[in-house]
């Protein structure tokens, strides 16, 4: 396919708030594009409006409160998108939500409200929108999964499994859509710094203890940009990539994981992980605006 035109177009954003979707909002408003901005906390999702139309007064920017965990409101705000914005040209599915514990310490409710935000919206959003790409020439869709749709870490059972879900749902697309003129790329951001730990639920039966330490370590990760993470994705956009790695932090887990398909959880159990961590905060000080090519 050609490279993706951002001039002119208009791009749909879920969890445009904060973190990632409000980076990417400023880049495609930078880059000329128009904005269809959803998320579920309305503060935050009229700060980012009301910022970019002021900043680009010839871009039109709407946002829409969406609670993407309830499948009933995203058919709703679906609709209204679908409706008012009949030529879109970019679907960023990138809204996601984390949960602490080990799959003994958490309910089904609690895994399935992951599954329903992660997951479900994801297939939803891009089914009730898909018609609409396919009539715009040069469509694209984007559909952000994660490192752990590469690796599946012990106390990430709910999480790991609605974005291997992602991505197996995006490349099975992707191959149902060559020929259509619709482009589609699957995301595996590392360690990208946003709120998603501290806003992350814990299982109802996780001891506080162990959730302390654990968001802890998690946050120690969180090293990238979201404004250099948005870069790297609307490259790969542009460059029509079918896959896009984000960091060493994502990047070293695909290539352990490809080493040791079957036993790379042995080395995280055992810590052996701090080597894998330290050659990721090494390596993430060299870390261009590069997309995975795989």
């Amino acid at each position: 396919m050609r490279t993706f035109d951002f001039t002119g177009a208009t791009a749909v954003v879920t969890g445009a708030a904060s973190g990632i979707g409000a980076a990417l909002a400023a880049a495609l408003a930078r880059r000329g594009s128009d904005l269809v901005l959803l998320d579920r906390d309305a503060d935050g999702l009229t700060a980012v409006v009301d910022t970019l139309r002021g900043r680009h007064g010839d871009r039109d920017v709407t946002g829409y409160v969406v609670d993407l965990a309830d499948r009933a409101d995203t058919a709703r705000v679906a609709g209204l998108v679908r409706d008012r914005h009949p030529r879109i040209r970019l679907l960023v599915n990138n809204a996601g939500v984390a949960l602490g514990g080990r799959f003994d310490q958490i309910t089904l409710d609690e895994f399935g409200w992951v599954m329903e935000v992660n997951f479900r919206a994801v297939v939803q959003m891009t089914h009730e929108l898909l018609p609409t790409l396919r009539a715009e020439p040069g469509a694209h869709l984007v559909n952000v999964s994660s490192a752990f749709g590469l690796i599946a870490p012990a106390g990430q059972t709910a999480y790991a499994a609605s974005k291997f879900a992602v991505r197996g749902f995006t490349e099975a697309l992707r191959h149902e859509l060559v020929g259509q003129g619709v482009g589609v790329t699957s995301v595996h951001p590392g360690g990208i710094r946003t709120a998603i730990a501290r806003n992350a639920r814990v299982g109802g039966n996780v001891p506080a203890d162990d959730v302390a330490g654990e968001l802890r370590r998690f946050e120690r990760l969180l090293t990238i940009d979201p404004a250099r993470a948005a870069e790297v994705i609307l490259t790969g956009v542009r460059r029509r990539r079918p896959r896009v790695l984000i960091g060493w932090s994502a990047r070293v887990p695909d290539l352990l994981v490809r080493l040791l398909p079957g036993s790379y959880g042995r080395l995280i159990t055992t810590g052996q992980d701090l080597v894998v961590r330290a050659l990721t905060r090494q390596a993430v000080r060299r870390d261009g605006a590069s997309t995975g090519r795989r």
